[in-house]
């Protein structure tokens, strides 16, 4: 039959892949293609199949799901790993994720949501195939006619703290990766107290733009690939020092210079940046293509987002270049949104609903929550958010009236 799921079964328990066998058996559209009762020999086994899904035991002597998990990630990319494990504290839910797993399943699971997480998995990894094999041929097409242009940098602001600014910066960026197959690199531009780090699971002890300091008296950026630290979502990630007196060494020219080289071989360039302004944050501000401005429903960041759209007007910003996210959008907080519209003197550009506990529960664990709960409106907020800022909502459009006349800004993976 064509279209079959063709499923791989690790786990060093006889008696479980028997059982998770015989469920799957029942179902017409799905093939259990081998068992293996090791890491070690699920490994092999997969290289030798290619399934589609490996159903993955986190627990195992030997080679473990994790570590089995993050060696498939990098030689079968291709493959879903759904891990299954009989603890459901949230390490273990942020260990698989940051190995590769696409899914987890806490035991005893039901025939029901064993199959039904199979079937979510399987037609993701199918759609965002087809969206890479169209966006290759495009531009396959497009690299014919002209060179690459360089990628997009937007930058993520807001004049006051605590409205969601680094949530959406980080969400943002892994939507853009890991579903619309752009290559993005995420920069913690809050060089005092960077957030990104926490929200993604990275230590800046291990790497960040701190070491790129002894080049900046050069202004060279040699060494910047080597800084970048790639996360399991498919963006690249530049942290901020892990000691805020290091904010002051990075200097304003070098990071112009180094923006403009990550623009260079990224198709998106997101920058989380601080809620005050200083030189450093005017020139992340002056260097982008957009700016995201946050803003929530409370008066006192409605106060600050009027007095930051005068000084982005004395900054000769041009209006398309600074466009309104209103998070937390359904919060009943006595504010209406054409209140907000009439005192600012502008649309809101883009919403983002309110789900504090999926977002504060992502957040605790260091698994973003576009990875953890795509099903979610907010995930869905932000992924057409992200279609937004890419441009693929433009080329959707464009492509229903004059096909023969669509143009990419970025260069696709």
């Amino acid at each position: 039959m064509a279209d079959r799921v063709r499923v791989l079964l690790v786990d060093d328990i006889p008696e479980t892949r028997d059982h998770l066998s015989k469920l799957l058996g029942f179902e017409d559209d799905i093939e259990v293609v081998g068992a293996a009762a090791s890491g070690e020999e699920g490994l092999q086994m997969a290289l030798t199949l290619n399934p589609d899904i490996v159903l993955m035991d986190i627990n195992m002597p030997g080679m473990d799901g994790i570590a089995t998990t993050e060696q498939l990630s990098a030689r079968l990319p291709g493959t879903s790993v759904i891990m299954m494990s009989v603890q459901g504290e949230s390490d273990y839910l942020r260990s698989s994720m940051l190995a590769g797993a696409r899914e987890f399943l806490v035991k005893p699971f039901s025939s029901d949501e064993l199959v039904t997480s199979i079937r979510q998995v399987y037609q993701r990894e199918r759609d965002k195939n087809a969206r890479v094999v169209e966006r290759v041929a495009f531009q396959a097409r497009e690299d014919a006619e002209s060179e690459r242009e360089p990628g997009r940098v937007v930058t993520v602001f807001s004049p006051k703290g605590g409205v969601g600014r680094t949530t959406i910066a980080v969400n943002l960026a892994v939507a853009a990766a890991s579903e619309l197959g752009k290559k993005v690199v995420l920069v913690d531009g809050s060089f005092q107290f960077g957030d990104v780090g926490v929200l993604l699971n990275l230590n800046p002890k291990n790497k960040s733009i701190a070491d790129l300091i002894p080049e900046m008296a050069a202004g060279e950026v040699e060494s910047l690939d080597q800084v970048l630290i790639s996360h399991s979502s498919g963006i690249q990630v530049l942290l901020a020092p892990p000691s805020p007196e290091m904010a002051e060494l990075i200097t304003t020219a070098y990071l112009r210079k180094l923006l403009e080289r990550l623009r260079e071989n990224a198709d998106l360039v997101i920058v989380d940046s601080w809620p005050w302004f200083h030189e450093a944050t005017i020139s992340l501000l002056d260097v982008s293509d957009l700016i995201l401005t946050v803003l929530t429903l409370e008066i006192t960041n409605i106060k600050n987002i009027r007095l930051f759209l005068e000084v982005a007007d004395q900054l000769g910003y041009a209006d398309d270049k600074v466009q309104l996210v209103l998070n937390r959008a359904d919060s009943a907080l006595g504010i209406r949104v054409a209140d907000v519209e009439s005192s600012i003197g502008r649309k809101i550009d883009h919403t983002v609903v309110s789900d504090g506990r999926s977002v504060v529960y992502a957040l605790n664990r260091g698994v973003p929550f576009f990875l953890s709960n795509r099903e979610t409106q907010v995930s869905q907020d932000i992924m057409r958010l992200a279609r937004r800022v890419t441009g693929e909502v433009e080329m959707a459009l464009a492509g229903q009236t004059q096909p023969a006349a669509r143009k990419s800004r970025f260069a696709w993976r």
